[in-house]
């Protein structure tokens, strides 16, 4: 509340002072391209360094880690689409599809925990998941993944140089800690927001957007999970929240649906598999992990960092806008407005009174978290795609 309390006067006070008229600014400040970011938690036993990122990058878009050759991690995070993939459900080997959305890769490095419903506690963790989900890279195990890198010239040699092994003791933990490296490199702020409240460039937001910002802290209590601090914002606090998606088509099967992820769980079955072939046991949320009903239906609070630019929305990718994202909110939690409320919403979600002016206003603040470069790279890629399809 304090952290609250401190923001809510510091942003009123940004808010007043963008009322007014300021002289132009002779010297802009330059540019800072992870403005509003604090500094990249990196692991102690896995340092950066430029060669491994680019070995990390190549591993990244490698298709043939896949049973088909077709899907690498680039598949379902790319930079077109500011590292996601633009579809409800991503596609895997031969044309199957899993029950989440992809969410960005950008900012990944921030989180505590990885996946939509924190499985993993870090990317590299995370990383060696998908070649071996039966919808996803569709492997039995890692070994197709390491004969690759043991055998293919340009891996040895790279991996030889930035970890010291090859052959045998080259291991899939070494895959991993590449690939993570390379995801820790994808990080971005600089956005208009940030130039606006960390910067105090009053004209970083027009005046929607400023309102907007307002409401973000104040009525719309969104500040709440997607948390902002003085200094910087990350927009996520990493925790997990029922927030009324997903689990209320299924509130009437819970109970038969946690008894049979707890059965599957005892006998070995594999989370990462569970929730991403079956769709009503995907809805558990962050209880296929935890077995605590507390956590039925809640998933992994997502940035809203470059938000604008990664529809559809939601660990199902049921929404399709942003406005459809707040008029979610703004109904406490259900979509359509007269749904039954679950049983487990988390206990901050209830109505928010917004009118459809507000919502406008709410909606342009978040597109003002964009940062340039990803919306440059996302306008340039549908440019070219659309100039194929006229052509």
């Amino acid at each position: 509340m304090r952290l609250l309390s401190v923001l809510t006067l510091s942003i009123t006070a940004l808010f007043a002072q963008a009322q007014t008229t300021a002289a132009p600014e002779t010297n802009p400040p330059a540019a800072n391209p992870l403005l509003g970011l604090p500094p990249v938690p990196i692991p102690a036993d896995n340092p950066q360094t430029p060669a491994k990122i680019a070995l990390g990058d190549k591993l990244f878009h490698d298709a043939r880690f896949s049973i088909d050759g077709t899907v690498s991690c680039a598949t379902c995070h790319s930079e077109k689409h500011a590292f996601t993939d633009g579809k409800q459900f991503s596609t895997g080997h031969h044309g199957l599809t899993g029950t989440r959305n992809a969410p960005t890769v950008v900012n990944a490095a921030f989180y505590t925990s990885q996946f939509w419903d924190g499985r993993e506690p870090d990317l590299e963790g995370q990383s060696k998941q998908p070649p071996v989900n039966p919808v996803e890279g569709g492997l039995a195990n890692h070994e197709p993944i390491l004969q690759i890198v043991r055998t293919d010239p340009d891996y040895k040699k790279a991996f030889t140089e930035v970890f010291g092994v090859a052959d045998a003791k080259l291991t899939m933990d070494h895959v991993a800690k590449a690939i993570a490296s390379f995801e820790r490199s994808i990080v971005s702020g600089n956005s208009p927001f940030d130039r606006y409240y960390i910067q105090g460039d009053k004209r970083a937001l027009n005046a929607a957007q400023v309102r907007g910002f307002q409401l973000f802290i104040d009525q719309g209590r969104c500040v709440s999970c997607h948390t902002i601090e003085n200094d910087q914002a990350l927009f996520t606090d990493s925790k997990f929240h029922n927030i009324g998606i997903g689990i209320n088509a299924i509130q009437d099967d819970v109970p038969r649906l946690a008894s049979a992820s707890l059965e599957a769980k005892a006998k070995g079955g594999d989370v990462d598999q569970i929730v991403l072939t079956d769709k009503k046991s995907s809805e558990l949320g962050r209880f296929a992990v935890t077995d605590k009903m507390t956590a039925i239906g809640a998933f992994k609070t997502p940035t809203l960092r470059n938000i604008d630019l990664t529809a559809p929305y939601m660990h199902d990718g049921s929404l399709k806008t942003l406005k459809e994202v707040v008029i979610h909110y703004n109904n406490g939690g259900v979509t359509p407005a007269d749904a039954k409320v679950n049983d487990f919403l988390s206990g901050g979600i209830r109505p928010l009174n917004l009118t459809e002016a507000q919502i406008n206003d709410l909606v342009e603040f978040l597109k003002a978290l964009t940062s340039p470069q990803f919306a440059q790279t996302v306008t340039a890629a549908a440019q070219q795609e659309a100039g194929h399809e006229s052509h």
